[in-house]
This record gives C-alpha cells, sequence and structure tokens, in this order.
C-alpha cells in the first residue's frame, strides 16, 4: 500500500531512489505477477508529496510508466484504481502473454486458419472438461463462431420452425429469444424467480401447448436453474431441453434428487459463447454446441458448414459458422486456466458478500444450494430499502470512475422488436421490477481487495446521497 499522506501527485519517471514499497495487486504467481515498486521524496508539505512510481509487468522486459493524479489517497493505492474495469481482459491477457505468443505463432506457423488440428483438440479438450472423467456417456462438442449461433444451429437440428413454440426467460440477452424468431417460431416468453434470476420452472410449465417444441434455460450470470425440474418437465411433454450456458459454463448443478452435471450437459444441447468476456473467452467470437448424441453431433456440425460433411454435397440447409484455428489455439491456452479463473472470480465474490453484509440497502446474489457459482457476473438488487434506481446509482459510480453494467435494462417483452408476439408491460413482474434493480459490479480475475473496497465504499456513498435526494 502507499503511505498514508494527505495528497499524493504521481508522475512517470524513472530513476534509483530506495524503494518505500513493493505492491503486488491480486493474487498472482510469481511468473506472471504484477508489481508496483514506488518511492518517494517529501516536499513542502502544502504542495503535497511527488512520488515517482514504476510499474512493471514481470513478463515484460522494459519497465512502463504511467503519469496521473490522485488526491486524497488514504490506504487506497492510487495504481490499482486507476485500473477498475469491468473486465480486464488486459490484465489476464498479460500473465499467458508467453502461452497465448506460442499458440498464435503455432497457427501462424501452420498455416491452417479455418478447421485443422487446434480445433478438433480445443473441441476435445472441452468435451473431455464438460464430461468431468464419465467414460460410460461421450460428449461432443461441435465449435461455431459465436454463441447465437450456437442456439440457432441447435434449434435447427431440433427441426424448430415456422408454427412451433419455445419458451424462454423474457430476463435474459436478446439473442435466446432472437434466434426463435429468425427460425419463424414463436418466443414463448416467461418470468423468472426473483432470488436466482433463472427461469421460473412453474411458469414454464404453464406456457406449454401442443405447439411447444423446446424449452430453452438461460443459467444466469453463472449459476444454474432448476435443472431437475426442467427436465422433469421435457421429459412429461416430451420437449426438446436446449441449454443456454454462455454465462455458467462449468457451473455444476446437485440436487436433493440425484440429478447432477456441469451446465450445458443435461438437455438434448447445450450452447455457449466464447465472446472475451465470458469466464472462458477467446480474442473475438466463437460458440459452440454440446451434446451427448453422436447423430445429433454429425447434424450440428453439417448445419455449421452449409449443410455439409463432405465437399460439395449438402444435405441439409446450412449456414456458414465456424470458429477459426487462431480462436480455438487460443481457448486451449485459456481452457487450462478457467478452473483458476472461477476460483478467482469466487474469491472476489465472496469478498464482496462479506463487504456487503451489513448494508441495508443491497441484497447481495442469492446462491442457489443446488448449483455451484461462476460468478460470469456479481449482480446487487437495490432493495426497498433504497430510494434509489440502479440508472441513478450508475450514474454515480461512473462519475467516481467505477464501471457497472445493468443486465438487463429492459426486458425482452418490452422491446420494440418483439411487440409483435401481444406482451403488455406488467405481463411479467418480476422481470419489469428486476430491471430497475438489478446493479452488477466489477467482476474479472484481476480484481484485488483494495479495488473492491473502494468500489463498495463509493457504492455505499452513492446510495446515501440518492436517499437524500428523496
Amino acid at each position: 500500500m502507499v503511505p498514508k499522506v494527505p495528497y499524493l501527485s504521481l508522475r512517470s519517471a524513472i530513476g534509483r531512489k530506495p524503494p518505500v514499497t513493493i505492491e503486488t495487486c491480486g493474487d498472482r504467481n510469481d511468473s506472471a505477477a504484477m508489481s508496483r515498486v514506488v518511492w518517494a521524496i517529501e516536499k513542502d508539505e502544502k504542495k503535497g508529496l511527488q512520488t515517482k512510481i514504476n510499474t512493471r509487468m514481470k513478463t515484460e522486459t522494459d519497465a512502463n510508466c504511467f503519469e496521473f493524479m490522485l488526491a486524497k489517497v488514504g490506504s487506497v493505492s492510487s495504481l490499482s484504481m486507476e485500473r477498475i474495469q469491468m473486465v480486464d481482459l488486459k490484465g489476464l491477457t498479460a500473465r499467458i502473454r508467453p502461452e497465448l505468443d506460442e499458440a498464435i505463432s503455432r497457427v501462424v506457423d501452420s498455416g491452417i486458419f479455418i478447421g485443422g488440428e487446434e480445433v478438433y483438440e480445443f473441441s476435445n479438450e472441452l468435451a473431455d472438461e464438460l464430461n468431468d472423467g464419465n467414460l460410460d456417456d461421450e460428449m461432443f462438442v461441435v465449435p461455431c463462431a459465436n454463441g447465437t449461433d450456437a442456439l440457432q444451429i441447435a434449434l435447427m437440428a431440433l427441426g424448430v420452425g415456422a408454427g412451433d413454440e419455445v419458451i424462454t426467460p423474457t430476463f435474459t440477452f436478446i439473442s435466446t429469444v432472437e434466434v426463435i424468431a429468425l427460425l419463424g417460431a414463436k418466443p414463448v416468453l416467461v418470468d423468472v424467480n426473483p432470488d436466482t434470476f433463472n427461469i421460473d420452472c412453474a411458469a414454464v410449465e404453464a406456457a406449454i401447448t401442443d405447439l411447444t417444441k423446446a424449452i430453452i434455460p438461460v443459467h444466469l450470470f453463472g449459476q444454474c436453474a432448476d435443472m431437475g425440474r426442467l427436465i422433469e418437465i421435457s421429459d412429461k411433454h416430451n420437449i426438446h431441453l436446449v441449454e443456454d450456458t454462455a454465462q455458467s459454463l462449468m457451473s455444476i448443478y446437485c440436487d436433493e434428487n440425484g440429478v447432477s452435471g456441469k451446465a450445458g450437459t443435461f438437455g438434448v444441447c447445450g450452447t455457449t459463447s466464447f465472446f472475451p468476456s465470458k469466464n472462458l473467452g477467446c480474442m473475438g467470437d466463437g460458440g459452440a454446441i454440446f451434446t451427448r448424441s453422436g447423430d445429433l453431433a454429425k447434424l450440428l456440425r453439417s448445419i455449421a458448414t452449409h449443410g455439409s460433411l463432405n465437399k460439395y454435397s449438402h444435405e441439409e440447409i446450412g449456414v456458414n459458422s465456424r470458429l477459426d484455428a487462431m480462436q480455438a489455439a487460443i481457448l486451449r491456452v485459456k481452457l487450462k486456466q478457467l478452473k483458476q479463473y472461477n476460483r478467482a472470480r469466487l474469491e472476489a465474490a465472496n469478498r464482496y458478500d462479506e463487504l456487503l453484509k451489513d448494508v441495508e440497502w443491497v441484497d447481495i446474489p442469492f446462491r442457489d444450494p443446488r448449483s455451484s457459482h461462476v460468478f460470469n457476473q456479481y449482480t446487487i438488487k437495490l432493495n426497498s430499502k433504497s430510494c434509489s434506481t440502479n440508472n441513478e446509482i450508475q450514474k454515480l459510480l461512473k462519475a467516481d470512475g467505477i464501471p457497472t453494467g445493468i443486465y438487463y435494462p429492459t426486458p425482452i417483452h418490452l422491446q420494440p422488436a418483439y411487440i409483435c408476439y401481444g406482451y403488455a408491460k406488467g405481463d411479467f413482474p418480476v422481470s419489469e421490477k428486476l430491471s430497475q434493480m438489478v446493479l452488477s459490479l466489477p467482476m474479472h480475475t484481476e480484481l484485488c481487495e483494495e479495488q473492491q473496497e473502494h468500489i463498495i465504499k463509493r457504492l455505499i456513498a452513492a446510495i446515501e446521497k440518492c436517499n437524500q435526494w428523496t
């Protein structure tokens, strides 16, 4: 931590002085730790303290210097506050840069940029992780260009089209509903549970008709929906279950009836996204579909490549949706680190929980005892004791240099593009209320304790300020 002084004027400089302190932000191994060497020169108290600061990444040969100003630091590290981000992809990348460089060079040297060994090996490695050592029931992974395509290809393989209905939550990202509409089917929207934010199973069963072809539960923010109940419903009504695991890859569900497994492995197929901000993210776009059916996997692969398994022979109507070799090579590097990434997110979530436990205006994320949580998002709710909305708090935190997210500010049934399905305000009260209450705080692998303390301090100050206005 920097010395407790009234003011700091921090300027980029290079020199040799006895270091006052060496800081490390976050829990890192020696090979990729970020450290800061800070040294100070005492000056007139009215002018504050002039400090030379050198920041280096151990994976780099040259030091990087920064120039910025911070007033009234107290015990908060100026550099780490400068770096607060919603998702710190730059920091994550720096820690595995040598491995990434080697993987990228391997692809460049191979001259194979579409398909090839990298895509094949990544598919097998992800399948092994999802299957978790289950030798009796093989898992197949079919990579594609993005998470939206993964959903569309899955529905195409199941024959979803005009005249069909697909049930999915209204409180989700647009792609889940978008692909249903693109195929000419009707999105049948239902509400979510107010605690987990996941699909309301009672509402699902009530929405089933003779036209229902599939149910798409979204494992939102990092934990599984009630898969035990959803499996019962899909089996009872002979309806396909397609899991959207874009935010919850590797989350584990286990209930009192012995239903257990990883998100995406319960239904006829699961889908995911490798968008850069995901727990397993590439450096562009990517996605995948998983299934335990070899025949379905074959059909999925065909649809993803123009409906063809053999060049210039097209047995199905398909699309062009391929994960390129460069992204596959990058994902292979990150897949090896995924357990560590998820642990880091869990540790950050635990620290947030502790910092917020006595804040009466905020409800911390509910953790379903039947599911692990991988915290793609750390989403709080501003409860009835708070006089503020999430929009108001977001604006105040933004002014303090703290990014936040509102997922989602408008439920799907109130989006202009979907009014044609006949939904209206008031149809899904839980989702509509959540859209005014939820606020996602910075969550990523690089968060350190001092950053989180600062975030919560400013969050409390923002709520108090809003409460004074009312």
